[in-house]
């Protein structure tokens, strides 16, 4: 049972890799013994994950890289073919997000929202899957959000929910044009974990307090909370599952 899980001699790709989920991730994809490419804007701290992860006995490539930029994005793929040869796995994890509701929304922070995370999942699955389409092989694992199924009353997220809908419909779309290459397309869609982007926000004691009234697990997702769901979704395990979203979310779409 355990072979399932193995991700020995597999080259994994994570986007958005320089803190929070993405670290996690890239870290529990190498334990199970993937080597990998790290993808993130900020490469000195890509640098020090990189460390982090060969620790573990595996091989870690960070590349500097803006999800936004077709021409990064496609130097970036390059890059990791130069250096291994293959991609077997691609974790599109790069997200922002903005508080404010459509009419005080500026259409420039519109803009970046659905390009990053929207945009970005387009451009780096572009040009990663014809390889995998060539190898008759690829798992790619999309993170949306809970946030494309509810919505959240207490913080007004319009484009941050839009983006995350949208993901959604795109992994549905890509699941079904490529399953017969052997290439499966699923979805993550997290509650609320702490990262950058959500620690002096969503983490403050007002907002803790409403969200852990609603959830059923009452309190937030835990460092690592997400790594099973992203480990199957890249191994043989999954090899019948595409086009599926899972919610890890403490049961809170459940009510």
């Amino acid at each position: 049972m355990s072979k399932l899980f193995d991700l020995t001699s597999k080259v994994a790709v994570i986007v958005g890799a320089s803190s929070g989920i993405g670290v996690q991730v890239a870290k529990a994809l190498a334990n199970e013994g993937a080597n990998v490419a790290i993808l993130a804007r900020r490469y000195d701290k890509l640098k020090d994950v990189a460390k982090e992860i060969e620790t573990l006995g595996v091989k870690a490539l960070p590349v500097k890289c803006d999800v936004t930029s077709e021409e990064e994005v496609k130097n970036a793929v390059n890059s990791i073919i130069k250096e291994y040869g293959k991609i077997d796995i691609l974790f599109n994890n790069a997200g922002v997000a903005s508080m404010a509701d459509v009419d005080s929304l500026d259409e420039n922070e519109w803009n970046r929202v659905m390009d990053t995370n929207v945009k970005g999942i387009f451009l780096m699955t572009k040009y990663v899957v014809p390889y995998m389409k060539n190898n008759h092989y690829g798992k790619i694992i999309n993170t949306s959000s809970v946030m494309s199924s509810v919505a959240a009353k207490a913080a007004p997220l319009h484009a941050y929910e839009a983006s995350k809908s949208a993901v959604l419909g795109l992994t549905r779309g890509m699941a079904s044009s490529w399953a017969q290459y052997g290439i499966t397309v699923n979805a993550i869609c997290p509650g609320l974990f702490k990262t950058e982007m959500t620690e002096h926000t969503l983490f403050e004691e007002s907002f803790l307090m409403r969200y852990n009234a609603v959830c059923p697990a009452s309190r937030p997702g835990k460092e690592g909370e997400l790594n099973g769901a992203v480990i199957y979704f890249a191994s043989d395990a999954s090899n019948y599952t595409t086009g599926q979203a899972l919610f890890v979310d403490g049961g809170w779409t459940s009510v």
